[in-house]
């Protein structure tokens, strides 16, 4: 499939990343799998997670990933036009079976389709519950889920916050690839769900650890709440507390 849309859009996206000097650290590119479809499986914490999940894909073999994303987006009248170019999947929450049809006929055709699993940015920072669509697709498909994380974006530009481009000149941002799950792990859709909210988990944790504090006096709200910083814990951790 020719990429007349997806080349020049990574092209811009890396530009934009170049001129903000943000400092992206990939890690586990070797577990990108070079042929074949795959189920791309992320957590969703900014704005720039589409642009940011594929970078480790189209690195390693200049292979897209295809992303499911609500039907709004694609209605948009700028982002619509280059969602469609792209080939990204719209998903319809009214008629959820079409959308699942386009991504089974990309995973069988060999094509990477990208996931957010909790559908949405939780202000916590944290992973939310999974949907279990991804496994869903993986047994149907016969095809592995790749997990990956990224930490970092939500200082740049991320849900009920503005874009300061001062402030965003020079952030880190951590994008961690994890080893492919077998599709044989998803035979049961509910445990080979948890198994993927486990193995993300464990990712987002160590790349939560390993990045850099803010300084005394420095914003954190971007900071999960068990980790020290301002952000608003879970809901559930929420209501625990209030009652």
């Amino acid at each position: 499939m020719a990429e007349y849309v997806y080349r020049p859009v990574v092209g811009v996206a890396k530009g934009l990343f170049a001129a903000l000097r943000l400092r992206i650290d990939v890690q586990g590119i070797e577990h990108v799998p070079t042929s074949g479809g795959a189920i791309v499986l992320m957590n969703h914490v900014s704005y720039l997670d589409f642009a940011l999940a594929g970078l480790p894909f189209w690195q390693a073999g200049r292979r897209p990933v295809r992303f499911m994303a609500k039907k709004a987006v694609f209605d948009h009248r700028i982002g619509g036009p280059l969602m469609r170019g792209m080939h990204h999947i719209p998903v319809d929450r009214q008629a959820g079976a079409a959308s699942l049809r386009e991504a089974l006929q990309a995973l069988h055709a060999g094509e990477l389709v990208g996931v957010f699993p909790e559908a949405t940015i939780s202000p916590s920072f944290c992973l939310g519950p999974f949907k279990s669509g991804a496994a869903r697709m993986a047994a149907a498909a016969k095809v592995p889920v790749v997990p990956m994380v990224i930490w970092g974006s939500q200082r740049v530009l991320t849900k009920g916050r503005p874009l300061r481009l001062r402030e965003a000149i020079g952030t880190p941002i951590t994008i961690a690839v994890g080893a492919p799950v077998p599709p044989a792990d998803f035979a049961d859709r509910q445990a080979g769900t948890d198994a993927l909210h486990k193995i993300m988990t464990e990712l987002l944790d160590t790349a939560q650890r390993r990045y850099p504090r803010p300084a005394p006096g420095e914003p954190d709200w971007w900071l999960p709440a068990h980790l020290g910083g301002s952000a608003p814990p879970p809901p559930s951790e929420s209501a625990d507390d209030a009652g």
